[in-house]
Formats: structure tokens, sequence, C-alpha cells
């Protein structure tokens, strides 16, 4: 295995055949599927800037971007706050999960966050400018086909956490 190319927050790693990406300084990630009490799910939409286009997603962060040792589900819980303006009374880890393994390294907890209540404004940090959807859970596809027709992307994440709901 070489490194390629190391950054702040990723590397390119070449390993005889492969070449693929993974998260530097052992950088993970913490996804949440926030859901109100009223059967909605807590959706994001930010510029994503190798896709070239705003991105419906599942809100989430790095963990251990900027404290090193960070758990998860306190990375769970930051985010949800930072990205949402939400805090939850309850949460459940649903497990690990691979992004695309034929090409990045990445792998995710996925945190389930009930018992929602609004703390604030939510839109991240800094430049991230993003924007919060609370969107009935039966409503989701028809909401996604209306961002796609706006020209969003939709983060894979949202296909496979439904059945979650």
């Amino acid at each position: 295995m070489k490194v390629a190319w190391s950054g702040q927050y990723v590397e390119v790693i070449v390993d005889g055949r492969w070449e693929y990406v993974k998260r530097a300084r052992s950088i993970g990630a913490a996804v949440i599927l926030a859901l109100t009490d009223a059967g909605e799910v807590v959706l994001v939409e930010q510029m994503r800037v190798p896709l070239g286009r705003k991105c419906i997603e599942l809100p989430a962060g790095l963990v251990g971007d900027e404290t090193a040792g960070e758990e998860a589900a306190a990375s769970a819980e930051r985010e949800l706050e930072e990205e949402t303006g939400f805090a939850a009374d309850q949460w459940e880890e649903l497990g690990e999960f691979a992004s695309s393994p034929g090409m990045l390294g990445e792998t995710f907890r996925l945190f389930r966050a009930t018992g929602l209540r609004r703390i604030g404004d939510g839109g991240g940090v800094g430049h991230e400018e993003i924007a919060t959807h609370v969107v009935k859970i039966d409503d989701v596809p028809a909401f996604l086909a209306a961002k796609r027709a706006e020209g969003c992307a939709v983060d894979v994440k949202l296909l496979a956490v439904l059945p979650y709901a």
C-alpha cells in the first residue's frame, strides 16, 4: 500500500491494482436519521463541490476531524444541532456502513435520533449554508422528485435508511 497523495481530510491510496480514497488521520463519519414525533424525517440540502450542485442528504458530519478520539455518538449529536437546529432525547446506533466500498475506504456510523426538539436555527457552521427540510416520511419520494427537478442530487443513503423510519 502506497499513499499517492495526502491532504487534510483524504488520502489517495495505490495498493497493487487498486486505487482508492480514504479519510486521513482515521477520521470517520456519523450520519443521523432524525425522526420527529409527527412521522417526519429531517433532511439537509447543501452544495457539494464534487457534484457541482446541491445535494439532499441526511444530517451528517466528520468524526475526529477537529478532536482526535472523538466518539461517533458525540459527533452525531453535535452535527444534528449544527446542521438542523434540532437536539434529540433518544439516540440509537444502527451500525457501521460502507459508502462506496469499491472506491472509498470510508465507513460511517448511522444513528437514529428521536424525541426531537428545536433548539437553534441550524444551517451549519462557517460557509456551509445548509438548508433544513422536515418532510413527512410518506412525502419523501415526491419531495426528492421535486428536488431532482430543481437540479439537486440525492444521497444514496436516503434509499437505505427509509426502512428504519
